[in-house]
């Protein structure tokens, strides 16, 4: 199996706000990972990103809310999105 591009998106969400998710499927784990999926989930406010889900390799699954990393338990890709639009929902200004 080669990787695949499940989701490449970015959403507008105000005129100073984005969110751009990125999931792949890949044939195997990224490092740090017990599973087969690679993603990057950002919510992007003035420049900054504020918000982000991501598993790059040897940190695993984790979330960055605000200036804290924090661990992430990943289900599936269905439930990360839902877990990332929670935490935009949630999210409000220093």
């Amino acid at each position: 199996m080669q990787a695949k591009l499940l989701l490449r998106e970015r959403q507008a969400i105000g005129e100073d706000r984005f969110a751009e998710i990125v999931i792949w499927q890949l044939p195997g784990a990224v490092r740090g990972s017990a599973h087969d999926y690679k993603y990057r989930l950002a919510f992007v406010v003035n420049g900054a990103c504020v918000v982000r889900f991501d598993n790059e390799a040897g940190k695993g699954d984790h979330k960055h809310i605000g200036e804290a990393e924090l661990p992430y338990v990943f289900v599936n890709p269905q439930k990360l999105m839902s877990d990332f639009w929670d935490e935009v929902g949630r999210w409000r200004p220093a």
